[in-house]
């Protein structure tokens, strides 16, 4: 288990800190003119589907203060839905709706929202608030994705996903994010949620961490994470790698979520993925970039790529 250390632990450890991902990784394995594929989760959607990708299902896209005064129209026979900003980063602006009172949406922690909160939410995507840069934006409205019920004891009011760090299109680290009270239902570390490090070979869960603190047991379910185990995790190594030849990104990270109905859909795409998935595994992601950069095929298939990294770093 990573720790408070110094910083010549670290890197002994091999952690991956911020600057040295920017600049020895993002900085020359990704190219600056396909981060818009990723940065705008609208474009990222349209590539997976034309690429065969599973992704949730787009209901509607909002694009003006007009469509916004529709909102009642554009929401009718809608019971559940995710409404998000295109190019919103960390969680932020997310709106999860799971039913309805009367003329009322419930949120997974129950509090209700009248349509004038729905419409200035919708408001503040369109005018930049949780956009990079301040940039317009508009606003997804997506179906929302019906959580497999494995993780019904290990989550709070909110969907799992499983956050993949690929390389090269090599999957190198992996980490369940589960919703609790504290992040709102959602599945964002900086929120609150909770991280599990995956084995990369088995799906199987290593250990936990809440705001980067080791945990045995989710807070709010009580469930202890001894016996969790993630599955269709072929499938989703396999989902994750492929992503690599629709965006060409070297370093990256993929959201996968599990529908219970439909299995694996990509949630999104990240062009820099955060470094706290080093401390939900207990290792450093240091070894594995290097050793995949000096030992692994650059020509490989996907099928190729996902069985030498499960065999290098399970």
């Amino acid at each position: 288990m990573i720790r408070f250390c110094w910083p010549g632990q670290l890197r002994k450890a091999g952690i991956l800190g911020m600057n040295e991902r920017n600049s020895w990784y993002i900085g020359r394995y990704n190219d600056r003119r396909n981060y818009p594929l990723v940065d705008n989760k609208l474009k990222t959607k349209r590539l997976a589907e034309d690429a065969g990708i599973a992704v949730p299902e787009l209901i509607s896209v909002v694009r003006s203060q007009h469509e916004i005064n529709q909102a009642a129209k554009l929401l009718q026979g809608l019971n559940d839905f995710v409404i998000k900003p295109a190019q919103g980063s960390g969680g932020k602006g997310i709106l999860v709706i799971v039913g309805r009172d009367g003329d009322y949406f419930v949120k997974p922690s129950g509090d209700r929202l009248s349509l004038l909160d729905i419409q200035r939410d919708l408001s503040n995507i369109l005018g930049g608030l949780y956009s990079l840069g301040g940039k317009p934006d508009v606003a997804m409205i997506e179906a929302r994705v019906e959580f497999d019920p494995v993780f019904a004891d290990y989550s709070f009011e909110g969907v799992p996903d499983v956050r993949v760090i690929t390389f090269l299109g090599y999957p190198v680290m992996a980490m369940l994010r589960l919703a609790t009270r504290a992040s709102d239902g959602k599945a964002n570390l900086h929120q609150g949620a909770v991280g599990v490090g995956i084995d990369l070979a088995t799906g199987k869960g290593l250990q936990a961490v809440q705001f980067d603190t080791p945990i045995e047991a989710h807070p709010d379910t009580g469930t202890s994470f001894q016996h969790l185990i993630v599955p269709y995790w072929d499938e989703i190594l396999h989902l994750s790698a492929a992503c690599y030849e629709v965006t060409e990104l070297g370093y990256m990270g993929c959201d996968i979520v599990l529908d219970r109905d439909k299995g694996p859909l990509i949630l999104e795409m990240n062009a820099r993925p955060g470094l706290a998935i080093q401390i939900a595994n207990g290792h450093g992601l240091i070894p594995r970039l290097i050793q995949l950069e000096q030992k692994a095929r650059s020509q490989a298939c996907v099928k190729e790529r996902v069985s030498w990294a499960i065999a290098q770093f399970s």
